[in-house]
């Protein structure tokens, strides 16, 4: 048996989860959609990132009033608000996690074709090797948490890489002139920002990613905490420093219709090969993203099998301390999607599926800073600081569910609710058995 504590990650592999499952493929375009905007995009990112910072600190704060908790939001809703509310938080994010997977998974085989030109012509190799990536990051997960948090560092660095030097790069080329006007759009500048927050802060979903291995993190009370709040503000500098870099850049006119605006901007400085740093810094990026996220698919399950709240098979684990049942289980249904993604037919539901799998990753939030509130006040009544802090949050992730649109809140409180004919079988199986 592998000793439990050699086994587990520290602060700098906790801040690789945080930083490598935020920054997926949605960054490299991002710049192109905000260039409708102009310059008046960056308040939009300044708003996001102190929204998700909030989100930061209050799940900072819950890893150390539960700091050995596996589960993440799972775990601390189970605590302050019941079995029920644990059970609706670890459904709807597992569901957002296989959802997430597959469409980084879809991500991964686009930015490959860069290299592998075939496989944007070829269907049935495409998905070969989407199924591929998703089944040896499977596979490396099994072998523990610190072999794949090892993956997870190495990624992250190499995809930051790229980044970093487009970014400062950048720096030496920015034309101010691509800033005026700051808003080059016909809308209002509170309607621009409100838009770019809009399309900026899903960008930031992910950064609970360190608390839900709370118990496979080294001094989680402390790491933890730091990790969650060191890679949001990390990955918040990296967002809104390559953003006004790629705008400095190119012009305002033919940002908006790039496909590829990191790209565009590398081949601005250093020519055209440099387009190939970039896309391999977004293949890297996606390939870290889906290992990241595959860590993280088989910690809630487990976190709730435990509590007789999912079905045991999920919190069986192997030599290795790892879930390996719930890993696999969850890479099949990724894999049905991602396969869903090249059937024409298809292809419609997937991408709604996408849609649904952030609102339930944002119900968790706003789950887990409720239960905020009610643990905080427990232990030390109310603090007025920290509650105003965790308001702002909780006001931050109920604009990004408005923002979802009426058809997916609609869709997604029938996706939680499908979860209550398995939620009363393990109950009443729980009391069979007493």
């Amino acid at each position: 048996m592998t000793n439990p504590e050699k086994a587990k990650i520290g602060i700098w592999t906790a801040t690789s989860l945080v930083i490598g499952n935020m920054i997926a493929s949605g960054l490299f375009m991002l710049p192109a959609t905000l260039g409708i905007f102009g310059g008046i995009s960056l308040i939009g990112w300044l708003i996001s990132g102190a929204g998700a910072i909030c989100l930061a600190l209050v799940f900072s704060w819950l890893s150390k009033l539960q700091p050995s908790a596996t589960g993440g939001p799972y775990a601390y809703t189970r605590e302050g608000m019941g079995n029920f509310a644990g059970f609706l938080v670890a459904w709807g994010y597992w569901i957002s996690v296989w959802c997430t997977n597959a469409a980084i998974t879809v991500a991964f085989v686009s930015y490959l074709t860069a290299f592998v030109p075939a496989l944007g012509n070829n269907p049935i190799l495409a998905v070969g090797t989407g199924l591929l990536a998703v089944w040896f990051l499977t596979w490396i997960n099994t072998k523990g948490i610190k072999e794949a948090g090892i993956v997870q560092v190495i990624t992250t660095i190499l995809k930051i890489l790229p980044l970093l030097v487009i970014t400062i790069g950048g720096l030496f080329y920015l034309n101010m002139d691509h800033f005026v006007p700051f808003n080059v759009s016909a809308e209002s500048n509170l309607s621009a920002i409100t838009s770019t927050t809009t399309l900026t802060l899903f960008a930031f979903l992910g950064l609970e990613c360190a608390t839900i291995p709370s118990g496979s993190v080294k001094n989680a009370e402390k790491t933890v905490a730091r990790a969650t709040i060191l890679g949001t503000i990390i990955t918040t500098i990296i967002y809104i420093a390559g953003t006004v870099a790629v705008m400095g850049i190119i012009p305002p006119s033919i940002l908006v219709e790039s496909q590829a605006p990191f790209a565009d901007a590398a081949a601005a400085i250093w020519g055209e090969e440099a387009r190939y740093l970039v896309a391999g810094g977004a293949v890297i990026s996606t390939f870290g993203a889906l290992n990241g996220w595959i860590l993280i698919q088989g910690q809630m399950p487990m976190a709730a099998a435990r509590n007789n709240l999912f079905p045991k098979i999920f919190g069986k684990e192997n030599k290795n301390n790892v879930p390996a049942w719930g890993l696999v289980i969850t890479s099949v249904l990724i894999s049905v999607l991602t396969m869903m993604n090249f059937s024409n037919s298809l292809a419609s539901t997937y991408k709604f599926a996408i849609l649904l799998g952030t609102l339930t990753a944002l119900i968790a939030y706003l789950f887990s800073i409720i239960t905020f509130f009610i643990l905080d006040s427990r232990q030390s009544g109310m603090r007025w600081g920290k509650m105003t802090v965790a308001f702002l949050a909780f006001m931050y992730s109920m604009w990004a569910v408005i923002g979802s649109g009426e058809e997916i809140v609609y869709w997604g409180f029938i996706m939680l609710m499908a979860g209550l004919p398995f939620y009363a079988f393990l109950q009443i199986k729980k009391k069979e058995t007493l």
